[in-house]
């Protein structure tokens, strides 16, 4: 095959392509898998704690890996560092399609999350360097309509394959993307790297990567140990003091993983920790939403993922709606009004019962979606203006870290107040061992107790409870993102601090 030359036509188009694809996949393997959930628990026998891994050890990989990859890639080269996500990713999606247990499907989607980690930090970088001018807004667009594009349709598709093929092929899908963008790279792609990169700060790495894994498995575990326990207190103390090592770490690196002055700007802060507040109290929830609509309503996986498309497709279509009204309102208030938005949607969906309908979460799903439509692109590109353009690729990680840290402890921070919730309600039907009925029910709603009907109703009243509880936490952690979003995005004049600017282009998702 003749030689490529960078900035060409042909290279433009196919790097894009490449690019899109591969993001639209590790995306999708978000959300994808949520709707797969009960089905995996009943083929390999998981229990919550490895339910809660399935999406945890993926977030958790991309959240910690973020960040350092793309300074690899700059040093060593961005295709190359691509060429290497895809390999990873499409290997661990075939392991995860055949894992045999729970524990091989845990461990390869922690790969998984390394290879994506190194797919999304070279997207945007390999386009930046195809794209000039204009080309680049348009190539950028096209890029954000993708990553709208698989946050939305993942339920439906991990529902459709889920139900034809069984959910090994919501992993198994991925091998064949994962070879045609390979493919691409090897022969369409060119190479690039920042010959000014310094050597990769793995200290930062190792202390960060450390306390986000510590503060997850202590709040997995805690349930099961007991939260007085010495394994639990210790874990969680030790993530606490590594995080604050990992601070001390960054501020003396000359170039750091995670440039701690950006948090001497109000603005940034209160964005970060929206971003953050809508990751832990909304998205985090799917997957409990998930089990109660297939193992509590008794929908199929196709049937849970055609319930959740009006909270998706809002989330998709508010941006393109609103993006005229962006250009005019402040950022703080989009942002704010959309966390409140969701907030209220949580609030909207709490109370459900074992009796109801799906459609009882159709005001909840429809006023969540439209504020994660307004808050989540709002948030984004806020991470973006709040900051001196020179650190906008160092802003834009930060943010994704914030998110996908976000996933990674609400996933464990809302499964233990689901379990603690089972297992007090429980407690007086179940009397003997019901911490551990508690933990299986938990992670599969009713089928634990099928041999005994004298415990299926109060488990499927304990499931319900402990959902509820759980909906009350994720609106007061999205209302706390709103306030944040309210008070600390809005910059007082007189401050020379940098507020995000009103929109003046297209917003993406």
């Amino acid at each position: 095959m003749p030689p490529v030359e960078a900035g060409s036509p042909e290279v433009r188009r196919w790097t894009l392509i490449a690019v899109c694809v591969t993001t639209f996949m590790l995306l999708l393997d978000i959300t994808i898998v949520n709707v797969a959930l009960p089905s995996i628990q009943r083929r390999l026998s998981a229990d919550l704690t490895g339910l809660q891994w399935v999406v945890d050890a993926y977030a958790l990989a991309l959240a910690a890996l973020i960040l350092t990859a793309g300074a690899l890639a700059d040093r060593f080269g961005r295709r190359l560092l691509f060429v290497f996500g895809v390999v990873v990713f499409t290997s661990a999606s075939l392991v995860c399609g055949l894992a045999w247990n729970i524990t091989a499907l845990d461990v390869a989607r922690g790969v998984q999350g390394i290879g994506g980690a190194a797919l999304f930090a070279t997207a945007l970088a390999l386009i930046g360097h195809e794209y000039r001018g204009a080309d680049r807004f348009g190539a950028i667009a096209v890029w954000g309509a993708t990553v709208g594009a698989a946050v939305a349709s993942g339920p439906l598709v991990g529902g459709i394959l889920t139900d034809a093929l069984g959910w090994r092929w919501v992993f198994f899908v991925n091998v064949p993307v994962g070879a045609f963008a390979l493919l691409i790279a090897r022969t369409r792609m060119t190479e690039s790297r920042d010959l000014g990169a310094v050597r990769t700060d793995f200290a930062g790495l190792v202390t960060f990567t450390a306390a986000l894994f510590l503060t997850v498995f202590g709040l997995l575990r805690g349930n099961a140990e007991g939260w007085g326990s010495g394994l639990i207190v210790g874990t969680l103390f030790a993530g606490a003091a590594l995080l604050v090592v990992f601070v001390v770490v960054e501020a003396r690196q000359e170039r750091p993983m995670l440039d701690i002055s950006l948090f001497r700007n109000r603005a940034f802060v209160g964005v970060s920790l929206a971003t953050f507040a809508i990751a832990a109290g909304m998205f985090a929830l799917f997957p409990y939403l998930s089990i109660y609509l297939q193992d509590i309503l008794g929908t199929s996986p196709l049937g849970a993922g055609l319930r959740f498309l009006p909270l998706t497709a809002f989330v998709f279509l508010v941006p393109i709606a609103t993006r005229g009204i962006a250009q005019r309102v402040q950022p703080w208030l989009l942002a704010s009004l959309g966390m409140l938005l969701v907030a209220i949607g949580l609030l909207l969906l709490h109370g459900v019962t074992t009796g109801s309908r799906w459609t009882a979460l159709l005001p909840g799903f429809i006023v969540g979606g439209i504020g994660i439509g307004l808050a989540n692109p709002t948030l984004a590109a806020s991470a973006l203006r709040t900051v001196d353009p020179a650190r906008s690729g160092m802003a834009s990680g930060i943010n994704n870290a914030f998110r996908l840290s976000g996933v990674a402890i609400g996933v464990a921070a809302l499964g233990a107040v689901l379990e603690d919730r089972v297992s007090a309600s429980l407690a007086s039907t179940a009397h003997v061992h019901s911490r551990t009925l508690a933990a299986a029910v938990s992670s599969s709603g009713t089928r634990v107790v099928g041999g005994h009907p004298a415990l299926a109703h109060p488990a499927v009243i304990a499931f319900v409870s402990g959902l509820n509880a759980v909906l009350l936490v994720g609106s007061a952690v999205a209302f706390a993102g709103a306030v944040a979003a309210g008070v600390l995005m809005r910059v007082p004049a007189g401050t020379g601090e940098r507020a995000p600017a009103v929109a003046q282009e297209s917003r993406g998702t």
